[in-house]
């Protein structure tokens, strides 16, 4: 529904959409600060690569899920999320953590011909081997993912008068204890399918996780010399409510050594050429080509 006026037109925000307007009203409490990391994705190439000669197709951000869980395990104090009702002049701050990692996955999907942004949830990332969570990135990719049980809520939420829906939302939201069952406890977001090398955002959770594309960039070896490489752009929002500089730039260079050191943990070979990832330093370069998630 749209109107014009004298200096332009306007759009009223579709009913669709609304889950993002209150999600944004919600997150407005965050404290959010940015760090961001390039990582040499060589050898996560190297075994996608194997992978599809086997005949198994595993995306770029399932790669990313399988990373964050082992390292968000190692950094429990970065699983957490503030709790509701803070600050206040009668309350205490309260600092929930979780024992378990879920991501909270952001969609673009089509609902009803309009493109929006669903929000998955990944469970048991700590744990979770990469063909389990190729499994659920599949499921959540489906042309019908949005009529999944999973989004019912969401549907609800754009069928709702939007006092009513707005007040949902926030009832959903108001235990901590059971935010990971719909909010996650992390949130993941690519846009490397376009030609952005770097974002942030708050994903309402105490950490964000944005990948940006992958591309060719200058990158120096141990010994000096310089080569392309497959670079891709990590950022990393956190709450400075929930997690301070330090720990979430010890987190950000796990996931970082993670990544580039990667191991599926299935014991399989590893080419030869695998050996030399995990101590590279990245120089500045301009990215070549995208490449696909």
């Amino acid at each position: 529904m749209s109107g014009a006026t004298a200096h332009g037109s306007h759009t009223v925000i579709e009913r669709r959409r609304r889950h993002t307007l209150f999600f944004l009203e919600w997150a407005n409490g965050q404290r959010p600060v940015h760090l961001d990391t390039d990582i040499d994705m060589t050898r996560i190439l190297e075994h996608r690569e194997a992978a599809r000669a086997d005949g198994l197709r595993y995306s770029y951000v399932t790669y990313l899920l399988h990373a964050a869980g082992r390292a968000l395990a190692r950094h429990p104090e970065a699983n957490a999320v503030m709790a509701p009702g803070w600050p206040s002049a009668w309350r205490a701050p309260r600092i929930v953590r979780f024992r378990s990692v879920t991501a909270k996955l952001a969609l673009d999907r089509p609902v009803d011909g309009q493109r929006v942004v669903l929000s998955a949830l990944v469970p048991r990332l700590e744990r979770a081997s990469l063909r389990e969570i190729q499994e659920q990135v599949d499921r959540y990719r489906g042309q019908e993912a949005a009529d999944l049980p999973e989004f019912k809520g969401v549907r609800m939420l754009g069928r709702l008068p939007l006092p009513l829906g707005r007040a949902a939302f926030g009832a959903a939201l108001r235990d901590a204890r059971k935010r990971p069952g719909v909010f996650g406890t992390v949130s993941v977001s690519s846009l490397g399918q376009g030609a952005v090398d770097g974002f942030h955002s708050a994903g309402g959770t105490a950490v964000t996780l944005c990948a940006g594309r992958i591309a060719q960039r200058p990158v120096v070896r141990a010994d000096g010399t310089i080569e392309a490489a497959p670079v891709m752009r990590l950022g990393l929002t956190f709450d400075h409510r929930v997690v301070d500089g330090a720990a979430a730039a010890a987190l950000l260079t796990d996931l970082h050594d993670t990544m580039e050191a990667f191991d599926d943990g299935s014991g399989g070979h590893v080419p030869a050429a695998h050996t030399r990832g995990a101590d590279r330093d990245h120089g500045a370069g301009r990215g070549l080509a995208g490449s696909p998630r």
